[in-house]
């Protein structure tokens, strides 16, 4: 974030990714310090030997990171990390934030939310197989997976020759 000329707060970027599946295991807090050390890494030509600047987070224990006696190895490494640059942290609730409400709306859209089913039905599973049997492009697929060793390639199009591995 940036001050206009008027002293109002802008937003100069937005930027997220996907948690590697270890990471997806940290506790929340080596989450949000994971995030701090993604955005610090990102904006590191910014930021690098710059004046002090301020990360606002809406986690409060972000401020208080160096204060535990007993640091992972992780966050060891991390420390090491932020003491290359010149900022504080401070806290804003994340619910009175307005700029954490339109980062958390990228990670939290409905529209992205995936459907899922708890329990297949017999006849959910039926009609499934029914589909896949009916359907042109499949039919020939659906037969040479049935047929296991009996199966002939040239049952399939070379577009599903190909995908066979």
């Amino acid at each position: 974030m940036q001050h206009d000329h008027e002293g109002r707060d802008r937003v100069v970027y937005y930027q997220s990714r996907q948690l590697k599946p270890a990471e997806r295991n940290y506790p929340v807090h080596d989450k949000d310090r994971l995030a701090m050390k993604y955005a610090l890494s990102k904006f590191r030509v910014y930021l690098f030997g710059s004046g002090p600047f301020v990360v606002y987070t809406d986690h409060a224990s972000l401020r208080t990171a160096t204060n535990s006696p007993h640091l992972s190895q992780r966050m060891a490494r991390w420390l090491s990390f932020f003491a290359e640059y010149n900022f504080r942290v401070e806290y804003k609730t994340g619910k009175l934030n307005p700029f954490n409400v339109l980062a958390d709306a990228l990670s939290r859209r409905p529209d992205y939310e995936l459907a899922h089913i708890t329990r297949v039905t017999t006849v959910l599973y039926d009609r499934i197989r029914m589909a896949y049997r009916n359907d042109e492009s499949l039919a020939s697929l659906v037969r040479f997976l049935a047929a296991d060793k009996e199966a002939k390639s040239e049952w399939l199009s070379p577009r599903q020759r190909s995908r066979l591995h």
